[in-house]
């Protein structure tokens, strides 16, 4: 995890100290591509070598794509050095632990919440106080240190902190579709489980294109962020409400399509947002600003997976409870109807869904 949040973050960071800002946004088109590309083609990579291998060549398979990846850093990235202003820099130990006590619990509680514990119980409760205590001394830390991890003067700028909100959110809807379209397809439409994941390839190709599009436009129009940003943002809206409208009765083809809007939306907000706050703060911040930008993205991801997570199991049981004919309900026993009805895995998994549908046929 700490290595990939230093490569997340070093590479947006390494373009706007190489390139003037006219540059950087056909790059950072590239390098928002190929992140889209790559956070789908890990998940359906990662699920095949788990059907054929096993787990653990999850973890093995990154060492050889790890080492001729170091290789052409040493020969080929240009080496930065800086320039010595005669101010000490420090890290700032107090301001990271209180961002992971801050964030950490949180995200526990909303892991938690509904699923693992109730909402009231002690353990949901005393993560959300620990978190919300340790984000306000952290905010307090900041405000006092000579050189923050995280300065408080950037939320100052419209600029910064209008992209920081948008790449929260498309943060949180980003991964979450990777997550439950693959499901939808498998559990409502009834795809396979090894096919379910191929249908993330049009989100994907979706991103990619939006994003090497919207970089070379900002590039050649000299960074009209407001209005790209707001076509963008308007695009991934409209992809998301009609994958809200999906049901059982959705055909693969109109599925595929609002998949497709919603990826080329959000693949197109992805330069935009990034390259905004990096032009519009001084060079000796950009490094911290644009790294917030892919903080918030990664937290709105994962705050978004945690509260999707928490909140699927209740819509399905509520669905499910719903939906089953009251003759079945009346023939089983309570054991047997909370099985059919708490989880979603009964249709993630074909044993699981083939022995349901016997049941209920027998019934």
């Amino acid at each position: 995890g700490l290595g990939g949040g230093f490569i997340m973050a070093l590479s947006f960071v390494a373009i706007a100290d190489l390139f003037p800002p006219e540059e950087r946004g056909k790059y950072q088109g590239l390098i928002a591509g190929v992140f889209g590309l790559s956070s789908v083609i890990g998940p359906t990579l990662g699920g095949f070598i788990t059907d054929n291998l096993s787990w653990n060549w999850i973890f093995w398979i990154n060492v050889p794509l790890a080492v001729p990846v170091v290789v052409l850093f040493v020969k080929l990235f240009p080496e930065s050095r800086l320039q010595d202003d005669g101010e000490n820099q420090r890290l700032d130990y107090m301001g990271m632990i209180a961002l992971i006590l801050g964030l950490v619990p949180l995200l526990l509680a909303l892991s938690w919440g509904g699923a693992q514990y109730e909402w009231g119980s002690p353990q949901v409760i005393g993560a959300l106080v620990l978190g919300g205590v340790m984000s306000v001394a952290f905010v307090f830390i900041e405000a006092r240190a000579e050189q923050p991890i995280m300065p408080l003067d950037i939320y100052k700028n419209r600029m910064v902190s209008v992209s920081l909100i948008a790449g929260f959110l498309t943060g949180f809807g980003m991964f979450g579709a990777i997550i439950f379209i693959p499901l939808f397809f498998q559990g409502v439409l009834g795809a396979s489980a090894t096919s379910s994941g191929s249908f993330l390839t049009p989100m994907m190709l979706g991103i990619v294109f939006g994003a090497a599009i919207s970089g070379q436009i900002l590039s050649r129009t000299g960074g009209h962020y407001r209005a790209q940003a707001l076509v963008g943002t308007a695009i991934l809206t409209t992809g998301m409400f009609l994958i809200s409208q999906m049901n059982e009765d959705t055909s693969f083809v109109r599925a595929v399509f609002n998949i497709v809007i919603m990826g080329f939306g959000m693949g197109t907000t992805f330069p935009t947002f990034t390259l905004a706050v990096q032009n519009s703060v001084p060079f000796r911040i950009i490094g911290v600003a644009t790294s917030a930008t892919q903080f918030f993205r990664s937290v709105g991801g994962t705050v978004g997976l945690a509260v999707l997570g928490s909140a699927m199991p209740h819509r399905y049981s509520a669905g499910a409870t719903a939906t089953l004919p009251q003759k079945v309900k009346d023939a089983v026993t309570p054991e047997q109807l909370s099985r059919i009805t708490s989880t979603p895995q009964e249709l993630a998994s074909p044993d699981s869904a083939a022995r349901l549908e016997e049941t209920l046929a027998q019934l």
